[in-house]
């Protein structure tokens, strides 16, 4: 009887008042210790590495690899950035000044193996930290290796598209930024500035940093290091802004928003409108593409707009997930609004949203089922029947203008949902009263 007294009285001790267990939690996962490498872990990494050692065997096998952007544009441009000037004149040049460290990038790969393949290990590189970050994340107290999850099985479903673009070396700095924004606001911010000079969109990262000196230090950390990068590169390379240029004078490109209607419209009795090779993509050429444009252009001001006054007016009640959940909403804002859309912009929407679903309390997980319903739709109009697109294929404009309507319908799932997690319930009263 003692004995079992004794039991119920250890176990009672391993018990703090509030009934919380004070047995420590495990540690997260650290690639420096194999004892934090639990069964769903490994499980994960196994998967990692043969999903990965398939795309790029699939990739090599093809003509892919040969016919890629690395090799037509990255690796001109490359050269063109060794002598210490970037690609001025060109119209497919259209990054900002950061992205110049992302196109020499390959040539510090040892071993002197060809430009395309030193490209593909600096990207593999890239996804392996992303997803060794997710699972690091994810198994921290009242974490989520869901995130880790969507960012290992969302990839594949872009096929070999990952690994020819530099979208994922851009989507590896708005990941870390994300998750480094609870304990260092400051290495956050500066994640974020430098994927922000690559290409802008990872700045959204710091907008829904948490109100004090968390978001103080996310924003001197985003503009120091984005002064500093942005300076050593106008020093280094000339004509660092010329890209300004080539991204003004960009039109409707096919497969954007009003781009797919267009095209749908035309297997309708719609006889307006021509498809060109434009500023490095297909765009569509009517008598109202201009002012097409110039509204898409608008609306993406109205919705940054939108979004800084939630931020200022409106988020009252911050969360863990805010930060992701404020990023993906401006992602998705981004995206339906823009004159493009590029399928390897699914890499970013994939990359946000693996670090929503990282954490429990994220409110975004309808959103991130759409997103990856419209990532897998996407890969079916292109790489698949990117042809029978151009060649007027019904059904495949058709299912263009439901991937962009699913996008349409994620934006605006995420931005009510965003407002219902951050603004007080008497707050949503008195606004639903006026």
């Amino acid at each position: 009887m003692s004995d079992i007294t004794g039991s119920a009285g250890a176990r009672a001790a391993a018990r703090d008042v509030s009934g919380a267990s004070s047995i420590p939690p495990p540690p997260p996962f650290s690639l420096k210790q194999p004892g934090t490498w639990s069964p769903r872990v490994l499980s994960q990494l196994g998967y990692w590495a043969c999903s990965r050692f398939v795309t790029v065997m699939t990739l090599f096998s093809s003509t892919d690899a040969a016919n890629s952007e690395p090799h037509l544009f990255y690796q001109p441009w490359a050269e063109i950035l060794r002598t210490g000037s970037f690609p001025t004149g060109d119209a497919t040049w259209q990054y900002p000044p950061g992205a110049a460290g992302v196109f020499l990038a390959p040539y510090l790969v040892p071993g002197g193996i060809d430009y395309v393949r030193a490209f593909l290990v600096v990207v593999l590189i890239a996804d392996f930290v992303v997803m060794c970050a997710l699972l690091r994340h994810g198994t921290r107290p009242g974490r989520s290796l869901a995130g880790s999850a969507i960012w290992l099985l969302g990839l594949p479903l872009m096929l070999t598209q990952p690994y020819v673009h530099f979208d994922l070396l851009v989507t590896i700095f708005a990941v870390l930024g994300l998750l480094c924004l609870e304990r260092r606001s400051w290495l956050g911010g500066g994640f974020a500035a430098i994927g922000a000079t690559i290409k802008l969109w990872p700045a959204f990262a710091v907008l829904g940093a948490s109100r004090g000196r968390g978001l103080r230090q996310a924003v001197i950390g985003f503009v120091a290091s984005a002064v500093a990068l942005t300076g050593l590169v106008a020093a280094l390379f000339k004509a660092p802004f010329g890209f300004l240029h080539g991204q003004g004078g960009r039109g409707i490109e096919i497969e954007s928003l009003p781009g797919s209607i267009i095209l749908l419209a035309q297997e309708y009795g719609y006889h307006q409108g021509e498809i060109k090779y434009r500023y490095g993509s297909m765009e569509i050429i009517t008598p109202s593409s201009e002012t097409l444009s110039k509204i898409m252009l608008g609306l993406s001001v109205l919705g940054l707009c939108l979004l800084l006054a939630w931020r200022l007016l409106a988020a009252k009640r911050f969360i863990d997930s805010t930060p992701a959940d404020a990023a993906i909403a401006a992602l998705l804002v981004f995206v339906v609004t823009s004159r493009v859309i590029s399928p390897q912009y699914c890499i970013w929407l994939i990359g946000v949203a693996a670090v929503c679903l990282s954490y429990r309390s994220t409110s975004q997980r309808w959103v991130v089922a759409l997103v990856t319903a419209a990532t897998a739709l996407t890969t079916v109009e292109y790489p698949l029947f990117w042809k029978q697109l151009l060649w007027g294929d019904t059904g495949l404009r058709t299912l263009l203008v439901a991937r962009n309507g699913l996008l349409l319908i994620a934006a605006v799932v995420s931005c009510v949902q965003l407002w219902r997690s951050t603004v007080s319930t008497g707050r949503r009263k008195r606004y639903s009263a006026h």
